[in-house]
């Protein structure tokens, strides 16, 4: 009988729909590991599809394309390792999350998922059926069983498998990042290693798919919960994992443990892989931005230029009578540091006009909000215009704070088709930026050291719409309204938690006000990397029309 076993995980970074090139990154690894000597190659959930396809998993048509390509790779993989990949399964008029086990040229083994997640981003209920609780499949010398993803996150799929006969666990998995997600996700897997007594495989998508952020961070854990390998997060990795049966069991020999930092650079990393990837997957290949001399603008174009290099970075100033002489030197500032392409385009002439056109019909009202829009929306359709004739990305860059009160202009500011910084609160953005000056890394495109100019940081935030605004003038101070937006959004608290945590009731009633009446903004906003369990869109779905208030 065979004594080792080496399987190579492949931590790789699909593109949803793109079934042909999927496949092809499949073999480029399965070639990898034939020369490497592997028994198996074991590949991401859902991975010849991409994850997550959303409703686009339930079009028939697709469906058949992922089949058909798997059949095709068995057949060009027969001679060599078998092969674990992830994908649809429509059979009897059911729909399935399976793992295809290709081996001698066919499907030798299917597994499917039977938890189906339907909570956060993910809506599997709607979109698959339930599988069966299944036994482990042969490899050879030794049986494995094959949890999907959230079957690993329960006892009953992996105990099901062992109890009948699986002596290694193989799991693949699509799970997103956010913050703090891989010490809950690696406390959950040591606990299903340590119930059943066997080693596990544990492989992970990698990549960015609109908003959310895929880690990898894929290891390998021996009995009793013991560290064999680590992949790094947020990085394409292949690994050659031997595994030698001895006395208790099969056992995974030591390899490469990858280090992994903060959750500031951890959030970082996620925003510039989920921008990169975007436009790539997307097909853009350069953004724009309006660079206004603000700590928003500055955090977004840093990490456009970290994500895809200043070369393909234009930052744009569009000034007015408003706009302060420290606005005008801090744009210039940090563009020339980050190397990027800079316009400068006064809206001037162009808000004269808007507002001749208009003065008939405004006679005799004060001059209010509607004028301030005026300008963000004229700054809006002057970077749509650029957008659309150089054919850039136009990027947004609102905070989660701003885009939770609304405090953005509709068609305005809020024009883009990205926004990195959509899930992070203003004062994490401060941080963010110290961070990011005191720190580089291998992973980012943009220059080192003090790239974003203190006098950003540290001066008070302000649209800079009318004379001497402070965006305090609207709002609490920046650390009191995270408070607050972190306990009514992240934490669905009541205003009774948070006054009794010591907020004024009075300013919590405000924020909560102004939380429910910009939900239509954020229904029209553009998408933005998912950083928390709570960022809006498919992790917070609340009606538009809504008149429930707590006043408790």
């Amino acid at each position: 009988m065979t004594d080792t076993f080496r399987i190579t995980m492949a931590q790789l970074n699909p593109t949803v729909g793109d079934v042909e090139g999927n496949a092809a990154k499949a073999k480029i690894v399965w070639d990898t590991a034939r020369a490497a000597g592997s028994q198996m190659v074991a590949l991401p959930e859902m991975f010849i599809a991409g994850y997550s396809t959303q409703d686009l998993v339930m079009k028939p048509t697709f469906q058949k394309a992922c089949y058909d390509r798997i059949v095709a790779l068995a057949a060009e993989c027969a001679d060599g390792p078998m092969i674990g990949i992830g994908g649809p399964l429509a059979e009897n008029g059911r729909l399935y999350n399976a793992y295809f086990i290709l081996k001698d040229g066919k499907i030798a083994a299917r597994q499917l998922k039977h938890f189906l997640p339907n909570y956060n981003v993910f809506d599997e209920v709607r979109q698959f059926n339930r599988g069966a609780i299944q036994g482990p499949y042969d490899a050879g010398p030794l049986r494995i069983g094959s949890p999907i993803c959230e079957d690993a996150w329960f006892p009953d799929v992996a105990e099901a498998m062992v109890e009948s006969g699986a002596e290694i666990l193989v799991v693949p998995n699509g799970s997103p990042y956010y913050r703090g997600k891989f010490d809950r996700r690696m406390n959950t897997m040591v606990a299903r290693v340590i119930e059943n007594d066997v080693p596990m495989v544990y492989v992970n998508t990698v990549g960015g798919q609109d908003d959310q952020a895929f880690d990898g961070g894929s290891f390998v854990l021996n009995r009793h919960g013991k560290l064999a390998v680590q992949l790094p997060l947020f990085e394409e990795a292949v690994a050659h994992v031997d595994f030698h049966r001895t006395d208790d069991g099969w056992e995974a020999a030591e390899g490469p443990k990858a280090t992994f930092g903060d959750a500031w650079e951890q959030d970082y990393h996620a925003m510039v892989t989920t921008l990169r990837d975007y436009m790539r997957k997307t097909g853009f290949k350069k953004v724009l931005l309006g660079l206004s001399g603000g700590i928003d603008s500055a955090i977004v174009a840093t990490i456009a230029v970290d994500a895809i290099g200043a070369e393909n970075v234009r930052c744009v100033m569009l000034p007015s009578e408003y706009t302060s002489q420290g606005s005008l030197d801090d744009a210039e500032d940090i563009a020339n540091r980050l190397g990027v392409h800079y316009d400068y385009v006064p809206i001037k002439q162009g808000r004269d006009a808007i507002t001749e056109t208009l003065a008939p019909l405004f006679a005799g009202r004060d001059a209010d909000l509607t004028e301030e829009n005026i300008q963000s929306r004229l700054r809006g359709l002057l970077l749509m215009a650029l957008s659309n004739k150089f054919g850039e990305m136009l990027l947004t860059t609102g905070n989660k704070s701003e885009v939770a009160v609304g405090y953005a202009t509709i068609y305005g500011d809020m024009n883009g088709g990205y926004n990195p910084i959509k899930d992070l609160y203003k004062t994490r953005v401060f941080e963010t930026c110290r961070w990011r000056n005191a720190n580089h890394r291998p992973w980012m495109d943009g220059p080192a050291g003090e790239v974003i100019p203190v006098s950003i940081i540290d001066k008070p935030p302000s649209a800079e719409l009318r004379p001497d605004q402070k965006d305090e003038d609207s709002l609490p101070p920046y650390d009191i309204l995270d408070a607050i937006l972190e306990g009514l959004v992240d934490d669905e608290a009541s205003v009774a938690d948070l006054v009794a945590k010591g907020f004024d009731r009075d300013v919590v009633k405000k924020v909560e006000h102004l939380l429910y009446i910009s939900e239509y903004k954020r229904f029209q906003s553009a998408p933005g990397t998912r950083l928390t369990k709570r960022a809006f869109w498919l992790d917070r779905r609340y009606p538009i029309a809504n008149r429930f208030r707590d006043n408790a």
